[in-house]
C-alpha cells in the first residue's frame, strides 16, 4: 500500500508493508539504538545497496533525546565522511525518527533521510510530516526543524516484538487522530480487535491518510496542523515534570487527552457520554488516564513553554464532539485551574 504526502516542494510517499530493497547513490548511515538494532539492523542492512554503509547506535530512551546525542550522531557522520549526496536512515521509534531527521537537516545544511519506523507510535504519527527535534530543560521538542523525509516505510512485522506498553502508546496517537477528525474511525477503534494485524494495518493507513491531508494544508504548523497536538499541551508538562522517565510519550498523551476532555466538558464542547467513551477506549488499550498534579499553579505556568502558545495566551486543542475540534486561546485561568485540581 502506498499513500502520497502531497506538498508544494517536498512530496513523498509512505509505504505500508512494501519494504523489499533500498538502492542509493553515495554513502548511507543507519541511525538506530541497541534494542532495535539487535532485532532488525542486520535485516535492513541486507536490503540496502549503496557505495558505503555505516551504522550509528545511540542510547535508547526519551531522556537521551537531546543535543548531546545529536552531537554524537554528527560526529560519527563526519568521521565516516558523509557527503551532501549521502542519506541517513532512521531505524527505530519516534525518538530515533525525530533525532535522525534533525541531524539530517543540519548536517552540511541538509542531506536526504528516510524513515523506517519500528513502533506503532512512529508509524501512525512521528515518522510522517517532517517534524524533527530534541528536548531540553525547558520542554519537549523546543529545538528542531521542519524537514521532510524522502520516503517512509511502515512494516507491521516490526510491531510483533513491541512490548505491550509501546504498542498501547501508539494507539493513543491513533485515537487522537480519530477524536479530532473522524467519528467513524473512532467507532472502528472503539470496537475493533487490536490483536488482528489487518486491523492494525487499517489503523496505520487511516492515520497516515488523515495526517497527509493535514500536512498538505499546513506543512509548518501555522494553522490546522496544531490540531495534531490534542492532548500534547498537558502531556508535555507531564513529561517534563517526570523528567521523561515515568511515562512513554503516548502514555502521557493519553493522560493529556483525558485532561483536555475534562476541560472540553467544562466548556460544553463535549458531553459526559463522549468523555466516558474516549476514556473507556483509552483504558481498553491499556493506557493511563490519570496523573497526580502536585502544584496546579506550577503546572499552569509550564503551559507557556508550549510552542503553540503566544502573546501570553495558551492555545488548547479540544474535541468539539467526537470527530471535530476546537482551538481555544481565551479560556479563563480559573476554569483551567479547576480542571487541574481534579487531578490533584
Amino acid at each position: 500500500m502506498k499513500i502520497d504526502i502531497n506538498l508544494k516542494d517536498n512530496g513523498y510517499s509512505v509505504f505500508i508493508d512494501e519494504l523489499k530493497s533500498l538502492e542509493f547513490k553515495g554513502k548511507v548511515a543507519v541511525v538506530t539504538n541497541s534494542k532495535v538494532g539487535g532485532l532488525y539492523l542486520k535485516e535492513v542492512l541486507n536490503l540496502i545497496k549503496a557505495d558505503e554503509i555505516f551504522t550509528v547506535s545511540i542510547p535508547d530512551g526519551e531522556q537521551y533525546k537531546n543535543l548531546a546525542t545529536i552531537e554524537k550522531i554528527l560526529e560519527e557522520l563526519f568521521v565516516s565522511r558523509l557527503e551532501r549526496n549521502s542519506t541517513l536512515i532512521a531505524l527505530g521509534g519516534g525518538v530515533i525518527s525525530d533525532m535522525t531527521g534533525f541531524a539530517a537537516s543540519i548536517y552540511e545544511r541538509g542531506i536526504n533521510f528516510i524513515n523506517i519506523p519500528t513502533t506503532l507510535l512512529a508509524q501512525v504519527d512521528a515518522s510522517v510530516g517532517g517534524k524533527t527535534g530534541v528536548n531540553n530543560k525547558f520542554g519537549k521538542n523546543l529545538i528542531g526543524t521542519f524537514y521532510q523525509p524522502k520516503a517512509v516505510y511502515c512494516e507491521t512485522k516490526f510491531l510483533r516484538s513491541l512490548p505491550a506498553r509501546e504498542f498501547s502508546a501508539g494507539l493513543a496517537e491513533a485515537l487522537k487522530m480519530a477524536v479530532m477528525f473522524d467519528k467513524e474511525f473512532f467507532d472502528f477503534m472503539q470496537k475493533c480487535d487490536i490483536n488482528d494485524n489487518e486491523n492494525i494495518k487499517t489503523i496505520i493507513a487511516k492515520c497516515v491518510s488523515l495526517k497527509a491531508g493535514v500536512v498538505s494544508k499546513d506543512e509548518k504548523e501555522a494553522g490546522v496542523r496544531a490540531v495534531l497536538n490534542y492532548g500534547h499541551t498537558f502531556a508535555h508538562v507531564i513529561e517534563m515534570q517526570t523528567k521523561y522517565t515515568k511515562f512513554l510519550h503516548g502514555e502521557a498523551v493519553a493522560v493529556g487527552m483525558n485532561m483536555a476532555n475534562h476541560l472540553a466538558l467544562k466548556l460544553g464542547l463535549i458531553d459526559k457520554f463522549e468523555l466516558e467513551s474516549i476514556k473507556n477506549t483509552l483504558v481498553k488499550f491499556g493506557l493511563p488516564i490519570n496523573y497526580k498534579i502536585e502544584d496546579e499553579e506550577a503546572f499552569y505556568d509550564a503551559f507557556f513553554l508550549d510552542k503553540k502558545s503566544g502573546n501570553n495566551k495558551i492555545k488548547f486543542i479540544l474535541p468539539n464532539k467526537i470527530g471535530n475540534f476546537a482551538l481555544k486561546n481565551d479560556i479563563d485561568k480559573d476554569i483551567v485551574l479547576d480542571v487541574l485540581r481534579m487531578f490533584k
